[in-house]
């Protein structure tokens, strides 16, 4: 008789080994493997399937489907239900991820206690004691609620078992890398295994139940995700919430979401009784604005807001062989471009100077519209004279120097209005109804028009 085979796998990534190995060559954990019968000889034929006995799918034509219109959770807060998409909806199974210390625990506590006003939320701390949730409530000035329980558990089984028995609305998992699916399993809590068997059930409780599953997830030094990809492909919905350098500002902002709008942003501001929301941002982003040699601002639309930015530049004559090119918050190749195109066409020497720009706040954007803006504050540090104030730019420049029209002109110079932005630099193939002063330009031509000698 032939004898049982084993294979040793790494319970953080899968990587199989005929052997064992103290580090694992792919996700590198040490001590990761674990031993397994795969067998009881070489070539041993799998199971096959009888598909005479298997039970046969049932179809469904579209119109024998029934539409059911689920509710959505809201709270109240402006900023979190616009980002969701008007409130979580029913039966949706969404995560929170952010760096650590970013404010998670503390928005998603405030969350549950506004919806628990009006719904049933069960909130699961699997890395906190209930002292220290009591602790973090009182300083955040929450009362008790008999819409709200928690709990420390941490075993996936007796917190899917209680989903299942209570049937909240709500039901907030704080977080799923601390969670361990049973005391004999042989995975690890936050192994690449233990999460993707997590998601998996967590996501069935949502949709057979009709449960809204909230869930807090880590995320890695490189500021995505901990964890296998499919568990960003398993939920409904990705958000992000991250911090602003300048103020202490948080943002949050969705990633993937099936029941809204992709790249919707919220805006926080922590304070020492929590988080409280931002209302009006471009208020917020334009009170530090100046009228200076190098600023100009445009728009950038970040779902269906459009924000009012500011931009930096910086041109200093060359000291070394090779200019300087230090770029944040924008495309690095992007600002090189538009400075390749002035150099083209208004034979300026901008491959002899070092240039420095930067975007207000930790915001990076792609928006084409932003090509105006970058040349015009290029042009307006080169020749050390400011651009008209009160003034914004939205346009895209192509690589023959023709200044082109962009999208959403209407709800961007809106609120531009809005702020008494008086002037508007546009395509002149860009039709506004506007009662600010809309200048025009066709190519970059124009653009020296705005720096007389």
């Amino acid at each position: 008789m032939s004898k049982a085979k084993t294979n040793f796998k790494c319970t953080g990534c899968d990587y199989i080994s005929f052997k064992w190995l103290g580090c694992c060559p792919t996700c590198g954990e040490w001590n990761s493997f674990t031993e397994e019968a795969v067998g009881s000889g070489f070539g041993e034929s799998k199971k096959t399937i009888n598909y005479n006995k298997v039970n046969t799918a049932q179809l469904t034509k579209l119109s024998d489907i029934k539409n059911e219109n689920k509710a959505r959770i809201c709270s109240g807060v402006k900023e979190w239900d616009r980002v969701l998409g008007d409130g979580i909806l029913q039966g949706s199974f969404i995560i929170l991820t952010g760096d650590p210390g970013i404010g998670k625990s503390t928005l998603l506590l405030q969350i549950a206690s506004k919806i628990a006003k009006s719904h049933k939320v069960l909130y699961f701390s699997s890395e906190e004691s209930l002292q220290q949730v009591k602790n973090r409530a009182q300083r955040l000035n929450i009362q008790s609620n008999d819409n709200l329980l928690f709990s420390d558990q941490s075993s996936l089984e007796n917190i899917i078992a209680t989903g299942k028995l209570i049937k909240p609305d709500l039901l907030i998992l704080d977080s799923i890398q601390n969670c361990h699916i049973s005391d004999n399993s042989q995975t690890i809590p936050g192994t690449i295994s233990q999460l993707r068997e997590a998601s998996f059930y967590l996501m069935k409780l949502a949709k057979e139940n009709n449960i809204a599953v909230c869930i807090t997830g880590h995320i890695t030094k490189e500021g995505n995700i901990a964890g296998p990809k499919v568990l960003e492909h398993i939920v409904d919905g990705v958000f992000y919430l991250q911090g602003e350098d300048r103020w202490n500002t948080r943002i949050l902002r969705s990633v993937k979401n099936r029941f809204g709008t992709v790249s919707e942003t919220g805006f926080f501001e922590m304070q020492e009784g929590g988080l409280n929301e931002i209302t009006n941002i471009n208020q917020h982003l334009l009170q530090d604005s100046c009228h200076a040699p190098g600023a100009a601002l445009i728009t950038s639309i970040e779902g269906s807001r459009p924000l009012i930015l500011e931009l930096q530049a910086l041109c200093v004559t060359s000291k070394f062989g090779i200019p300087q090119r230090v770029i944040t918050g924008l495309d690095h190749k992007r600002v090189v471009l538009i400075a390749a195109i002035l150099e083209k066409y208004l034979h300026i020497k901008f491959s002899s100077q070092d240039i420095f720009f930067k975007l207000s706040g930790s915001f990076k954007i792609k928006d084409s519209s932003s090509d105006l803006g970058i040349a015009l504050a290029l042009l307006s540090s080169y020749f050390q004279k400011p651009i008209p104030a009160k003034s914004i730019a939205i346009g895209e420049i192509s690589l023959t120097g023709q200044i082109k029209a962009t999208n959403q002109i209407g709800i961007r110079v809106k609120e531009a209005e809005k702020f008494g932005l008086e002037k508007i630099f546009v395509s002149k193939s860009q039709k506004l109804k506007t009662s600010s002063t809309a200048l025009s330009f066709g190519n970059v031509y124009e653009l020296l028009n705005l720096f007389p000698e």
